[in-house]
């Protein structure tokens, strides 16, 4: 029911997350979404997918809201987990509605949305940039809310219209209350909620640091997962939230005890997921491919391994470029290939051998720096690089083990 992601604070999220580039990367190019669910459409272009879980929910939506409407419409019978079911789905049509108002606004704003998904506990719409002002990402955490508000309120209006106490009565006041809920929930001031981004561009505007947005929000989140532990099921067994407490069973006790203790973790993985994003985005101007990148020498394909290897060790360099006579780079020996090879078998294994040849994303600029650098190592996923300079000369291999190992070291340095 928000625009943030397991993946991030945008969730976003997204090729311009700040991750190392893997071959779900490339399976995504290929239009495989690993985990995605089962695609549903594409409303102005963004894939919307149903992840198995949803399912789950449905059928527990269906039995829960079929007792309820029993208590209503007892002459339904078993027919009332058909009305049941078709709530089910008319709320989650309303939450893809909440998380369709996020893809506009991104959208709007010039930011890419890579799907949206429907899921356990509402929806996600994966935006894979960061907004650039603290208005602009206020705007876009508020319009999921809004809709929900609006929603609601269309619902409510609409009850007017049909008579209390049949189907279509217990259907739209269902739908009123879901989406009054939805938005309210959304609204609290905690990441990975709406609330959540909406506090963090208040604070980014203050301070001038959307860091300091982020960290204000996200440890409000994990106060709002603590209050909600221990908060909603007090809410219920009390009878605060207008049930009867000579109703609650012992089921009941354990059930709200559940639901607390999974929209707790939610809340406070998101929150933790959000800090370590922002920490990661801010270092991400420290990747520079120049830095990262080993020193290689030029071997000829001929050249037994260990030759190569030889010469390799007395330059001081860490890589192989194979090249042709004319000194232009073919391929790069990759490194796996020449820890596969025993010591007695080097001498006689020519380097083309183990060299994977050379594509043109395979070939990166050595003053590609931060984003631009992971984005140029997404769109071509391998686990070596050729680094060049302008004039075309040879720089080194850049390997993505080095640029996983900056990552550890970012996510390991304290923010400023």
């Amino acid at each position: 029911m928000n625009q943030d992601d397991e993946r991030g604070e945008n969730q976003r999220p997204r090729s311009g997350d700040a991750e190392p580039p893997t071959d779900a990367d490339s399976r995504t190019r290929r239009g495989e979404e690993p985990g995605g669910g089962i695609l549903m459409g594409r409303p102005f272009g963004v894939p919307v997918y149903v992840a198995p879980s949803w399912f789950l929910v449905a059928a527990l939506i269906t039995w829960v809201f079929g007792d309820q409407i029993q208590r209503v419409l007892p002459d339904l019978g078993a027919a009332r987990y058909l009305v049941s079911l078709f709530f089910a789905i008319a709320f989650y049509a309303s939450v893809l509605v909440h998380e369709l108002a996020h893809t506009i606004a991104a959208l709007r704003f010039k930011l890419p949305v890579r799907r949206i998904q429907l899921q356990f506990f509402g929806g996600v719409s994966e935006i894979e940039k960061e907004t650039e002002t603290p208005g602009r990402e206020f705007v876009l955490a508020f319009v999921g809310p809004l809709l929900s508000l609006v929603l609601a309120g269309v619902f409510y209006l609409t009850m007017y219209a049909v008579e209390p106490g049949t189907v279509p009565g217990v259907l739209l006041a269902g739908l009123m209350i879901s989406n009054l809920i939805v938005a309210i929930f959304n609204l609290l001031p905690g990441l990975p909620l709406d609330g959540g981004r909406m506090l963090r561009a208040v604070v980014w505007k203050i301070t001038g640091k959307p860091m300091s947005g982020t960290i204000a929000a996200a440890w409000v989140g994990r106060a709002l997962a603590v209050l909600v532990l221990i908060g909603l099921p007090l809410l219920t067994r009390t009878g605060l939230l207008g049930n009867s407490t000579d109703e609650i069973s012992g089921m009941d006790t354990v059930t709200d005890a559940l639901l607390a203790a999974i929209l707790a973790a939610i809340i406070w993985t998101g929150a933790g997921n959000s800090l370590r994003m922002a920490r990661l985005r801010e270092h991400l101007p420290e990747l520079r491919a120049r830095t990262l990148t080993r020193r290689a020498i030029p071997v000829e394909p001929a050249t037994p391994l260990s030759e190569a290897l030889r010469r390799a060790n007395e330059a001081g360099a860490r890589a192989l470029v194979v090249v042709d006579g004319q000194g232009n780079p073919t391929g790069l020996v990759r490194e796996t290939a020449i820890a596969g090879v025993p010591q007695h078998r080097r001498p006689w294994v020519a380097v083309s051998t183990l060299a994977q040849d050379l594509t043109d994303g395979m070939s990166v600029p050595a003053e590609l720096t931060g984003q631009p650098l992971l984005d140029h190592l997404r769109a071509s996923p391998a686990t070596e690089y050729l680094v060049v300079e302008e004039t075309g000369e040879i720089y080194g291999v850049l390997s993505t083990t080095d640029v996983e190992r900056a990552f550890v070291k970012a996510m390991a340095r304290p923010s400023a």
